[in-house]
């Protein structure tokens, strides 16, 4: 005897599949079994366009992130804003690096409490709770506060108690939220420094427990061609100097390379305009990664949609076969 299956069941079948197909889209932070870490190592993977187009496009399309800065923390957004002219200008694919507010909601949450303006501020993890939990942010996915130039205020217990452990709290109450970890920018002081063990507080935190963070510091310690200089007293300026020498990495690189070719002008806040093209090309790294794109495997968000239509295919051919007339 011929079996039907109602189609009202298929339709369930159906809809249950393209659940599965795309239930591992993104990278919820309470999942993560190893950390996410964009830093100097990840750069030329965006500047040499090593990343599919099909992730950036996955991650415009997927991502809605919620960023809140002061100055330092503009250098982000002013060397994402015109990477897309410039990829252009090198036959990149219009429009690829292009991206509105509701990817990128920038000066997002300071609103939201009254002391909130970046990390160096008391109120920044109430001003986050506050945005999440309001319904007119509730696509939100994605959240990332910079700090300015406050990050050496804190260390040990104090940084517990003001940064990693309220992260750690905002992490576990919005599961479906991943949380961007930053360090703060160098401030001349060297390794071992105030700054440098306050930042290293932070990194040992995220690689340790699986976190996702930006490297901010870490980024502007070294040249594109890897170069180092955070052992040299580096500044935000990207001026470097030890017992015999001195200089600025930026803007001896700029110097002995092609502006439109090699680098492109932007607005960094206290810095270069290659600071601030560095801090763009890891950026778009993590989004990219935070979407779910890994260079290690096949494509998988290329999959997404060839399960999708697979499973089309499959539930027409049920259908077809067993469905009622």
């Amino acid at each position: 005897m011929k079996t039907k299956i109602n189609r009202y069941s298929l339709l369930i079948i159906f809809i249950a599949s393209l659940v599965i197909s795309n239930i591992a889209i993104t990278t919820s932070t309470a999942v993560l079994t190893q950390p996410i870490i964009a830093d100097h190592t990840i750069v030329n993977i965006v500047r040499y366009d090593q990343i599919p187009e099909s992730a950036i496009i996955y991650a415009k399309n997927t991502l809605h992130i919620a960023y809140e800065h002061t100055s330092h923390g503009s250098q982000i957004p002013g060397g994402m804003a015109p990477l897309a002219a410039f990829k252009e200008g090198g036959g990149g694919t219009v429009g690829l690096y292009s991206y509105n507010s509701t990817f990128l909601h920038d000066d997002a949450m300071a609103s939201y409490a009254a002391s909130a303006a970046d990390l160096g501020y008391a109120d920044w993890a109430e001003a986050t709770r506050n945005y999440l939990e309001d319904p007119a942010n509730a696509d939100c996915n994605v959240i990332m506060w910079s700090w300015c130039g406050q990050v050496n205020d804190y260390l040990g217990q104090t940084m517990i108690d003001h940064y990693l452990g309220p992260m750690s709290q905002l992490e576990t109450d919005f599961p479906d939220v991943m949380f961007v970890y930053m360090t703060g920018h160098v401030e001349g002081l060297g390794i071992g420094g105030s700054v440098w063990l306050s930042n290293e507080q932070i990194r040992n935190h995220c690689k340790d427990n699986n976190k996702i963070l930006f490297d901010f510091a870490d980024i502007e310690s070294y040249d594109p061609d890897g170069n180092y200089y955070g052992d040299k007293n580096v500044t935000d300026s990207c001026s470097w100097y030890n017992e015999t020498h001195n200089g600025n990495w930026a803007l001896d690189w700029q110097a002995t390379h092609t502006e439109g070719v090699d680098w492109y002008d932007c607005v960094c806040a206290h810095s270069q305009a290659l600071n601030g093209n560095l801090k763009a090309y890891a950026i778009w790294w993590l989004w990219a990664k935070l979407a779910g794109w890994s260079p290690t495997v096949n494509e998988s968000i290329a999959a997404v949609p060839i399960i999708s239509v697979i499973a089309v295919s499959i539930a027409i051919m049920v259908l077809k076969k067993y469905g009622e007339k």
